[in-house]
């Protein structure tokens, strides 16, 4: 139990240091200490949580990877040529991407699509509705921005598998309608506005401020996930626990 305390009290000091070094105007070292963040709670995950998701642990570990992998670019020697960015560009968003996939693969495992398309039509042609809009109003900003084919159609992706994230995990807490779900829930919300205010960050304003709430709802999103991962599932159907998904 202390052991797992100390960790929270890293991860929290981690969150602190960035802002500080944020509104400060030391970018470089709060985005060090922004990119710790999620490794940290992926090492609490892996020590203190018995009863482990697989899928939920690649997710973490996915996520971290991409984090790293932004310190250790951003310590390695100029490159003229920009060629170590847009590795870190592509590599680090398909990590990303994948991470979502991988929760999606979770979400997906545990829901019965007979019932949904049974009893959630309604909510599916709206979500269906609200996704395609959003999606044309993000690429409506990045698209301005964006230089080569290929970085559209990862964009393109990456927001798609956003979307869907939060769908599916919408639906799912129709579903389930128990404290997991609705974690989880919570967690891809707060993952969708974190990426959205990044994507405003990037691309609109560079302000801090937008940076530091981003990051604030990115622990958010991880907090809801991480207390989701120790919870166990119980089906509004069945009423049967699922322990390991």
């Amino acid at each position: 139990m202390y052991k797992s305390k100390v960790l929270i009290g890293f991860v929290l000091i981690s969150y602190f240091l960035f802002a500080i070094f944020e509104f400060s105007g030391n970018e470089v070292v709060a985005f060090y200490f922004n990119a710790l963040i999620v490794p940290l709670i992926t090492i609490l995950y892996v020590l203190f949580i018995e009863r482990k998701s697989k899928l939920f642990l690649m997710f973490l570990v996915s996520y971290s990877l991409s984090d790293i992998l932004g310190i250790v670019i951003r310590n390695m020697p100029y490159d003229e040529s920009l060629k170590l960015y847009d590795f870190e560009y592509y590599i680090g968003n398909a990590l990303y991407i994948m991470a979502y996939v991988f929760l999606i693969i979770k979400i997906v495992k545990s829901l019965n699509f007979k019932y949904v398309i049974k009893h959630l039509k309604m909510h599916l042609i709206v979500l269906s509705i609200l996704n395609i809009y959003l999606l044309y109003v993000l690429h409506a900003i990045i698209n301005p921005n964006l230089v080569l084919e290929s970085d559209y159609y990862l964009e393109l992706t990456y927001n798609i598998v956003l979307l869907l994230l939060l769908s599916l995990a919408l639906l799912n807490y129709f579903y389930k309608d128990n404290k997991k779900s609705f974690y989880l829930f919570l967690g891809a919300l707060f993952i969708v506005f974190s990426e959205v205010i990044d994507i405003a960050y990037i691309y609109v304003a560079p302000r801090c401020f937008l940076n530091f709430l981003s990051t604030t709802l990115s622990l958010g999103a991880f907090y809801f996930l991480y207390q989701q991962s120790k919870l166990l599932n119980v089906s509004n159907e069945e009423g049967e626990y699922v322990i390991i998904e």
